[in-house]
Formats: C-alpha cells, sequence, structure tokens
C-alpha cells in the first residue's frame, strides 16, 4: 500500500511540475526588466556592521552589462574615489595614494568598502540568462506575490555556480535571491524590496544583502535616483576617467 502512495505522490508532483511554464522563458523576461542599454543613477549603500553602521554615497554610469563607471560621493573618506569595469576587469582609483590598482585574482573576493558585496559581485553579468540554465521548482508567495521558483544552474565557472530565485509571476521581477558555491554551500542572500515602474519596466528601489558567512546585519543598496536609457559620455569608460 505505502509502495502505491509513493508513486501517486510523485505522480502527482511530476504533473504539477508540468504545468510549471518554462524556467529559461522566465529569467528572459526577467532579464528585461533588470537590464538596460544605459542606467545613472545616484545610491546609498547602508552597511550594518557587528558593531556600527556607516553609509556610502555613490554616483554610477552602466552601459549595458560589460561596462561601468562609479564615483564614491560620501562620506570624506571615500569621497573621490572611482571605480571601473571594462568587460572581466576592473580597477580602483584612490586620491589618497594617487593610484590606480586592478582588482584581481583574490582580491576580487574581497569586500567592498566593508559591506556584504564584494568586487567579484560588482563585476558579475546581470544577464543571468546567459550564464544560467533554469528550472521552475516551485510556486510559492511573497509578501503576497505569487512567484515562480526558479533554480539556475552556471553553465560555466562563475563566483556562485547556482542560484535560487523567488520570481514575481505577473511582474516578472525577482523579489529574493541565494546564491551558492560549487559545493553547494549557500553563500549569500539577497531580498528585493520597493519597487517602481519606469521606463516600462520594474525595478526595484532598494535591495538587502547578506552574506551569510560575514558578521552583521547585511547591506542595504537604496537607489536615490535612476534614469535608463540615456546617452552616457564615452570618455567615462576609460582609465583616464579615474584620475580627472
Amino acid at each position: 500500500m505505502r509502495h502505491y502512495m509513493v508513486i501517486a505522490i510523485l505522480l502527482l508532483s511530476a504533473a504539477a511540475r508540468a504545468e510549471y511554464p518554462a524556467g529559461f522563458e522566465i529569467l528572459k523576461k526577467m532579464d528585461g526588466n533588470m537590464t538596460a542599454e544605459t542606467r545613472v543613477f545616484t545610491s546609498k549603500m547602508i552597511v550594518h556592521g557587528r558593531r556600527d553602521t556607516r553609509t556610502v554615497e555613490s554616483r554610477s554610469w552602466t552601459q549595458g552589462d560589460r561596462r561601468a563607471y562609479t564615483e564614491y560621493l560620501a562620506p570624506p573618506r571615500e569621497q573621490g574615489i572611482k571605480m571601473l569595469k571594462l568587460d572581466d576587469r576592473l580597477w580602483l582609483y584612490s586620491p589618497a595614494a594617487d593610484r590606480i590598482i586592478q582588482i584581481s585574482g583574490h582580491m576580487l573576493r574581497q569586500s567592498v568598502m566593508g559591506s556584504d558585496l564584494s568586487y567579484e559581485d560588482m563585476l558579475e553579468d546581470p544577464r543571468l540568462s546567459e550564464l544560467y540554465t533554469a528550472e521552475v521548482i516551485a510556486a510559492e508567495t511573497i509578501e503576497r506575490r505569487p512567484c515562480w521558483v526558479l533554480q539556475l544552474t552556471a553553465v560555466k565557472d562563475l563566483a556562485y555556480h547556482s542560484r535560487k530565485l523567488w520570481v514575481d509571476q505577473e511582474r516578472h521581477i525577482p523579489l529574493r535571491e541565494e546564491l551558492y558555491g560549487k559545493s553547494g554551500k549557500l553563500l549569500k542572500k539577497i531580498d528585493l524590496k520597493d519597487f517602481t515602474q519606469t521606463d516600462g519596466r520594474w525595478f526595484p528601489l532598494r535591495m538587502i544583502f547578506k552574506d551569510v558567512l560575514k558578521a552583521g546585519a547585511g547591506t542595504e543598496f537604496i537607489m536615490q535616483s535612476i534614469e535608463f536609457n540615456v546617452p552616457i559620455p564615452e570618455h567615462l569608460f576609460s582609465k583616464a576617467a579615474l584620475r580627472r
């Protein structure tokens, strides 16, 4: 009898899964919301450390998925620091030392400004449909929003070998994400909140990152202003711009 019950449960599970949409199609729709030809935004990063909380403000210009330029505006200790991303390369300029250094190798795993984000996170291409396979494994509700739960597996060697995503079924935006290493160990959690509709897309104005291996209550990344598909001067995406 138990044998037949197990078979029945497996058949019901398979039937339910057959009704799920294609994971790759959901991922492509999500990418359409989260990426753009260009973005210009000012942001505030609130780092909730083990002993104190600090806020770092910046302005960023991004072009596609492969080029980005960021200038830090506050606090005074970080003011004038600049970061340049070109494809899979990353440079950092420190005005205190008047020096440009390339962030590579083991340095990529280091924390950015003491936050729960690493330099590796800054380099990662956000167009997930080009980097992962996707399968819908469940349907769940988060904050009264029906979501598809996607299991993502990297198609090449990446910082995060797999991801679990909760994607809003109606708006095709991620509400929650878990990032895993090759061993299957959970490394980071991300909650996305305060969505706004602009330029025909839904986009989060607040993201909460938590490195589960790091002490503290996580890092809030808050968009203070954002523009999509606006012209960006070409000179910003050069090493010469770091010293200007």
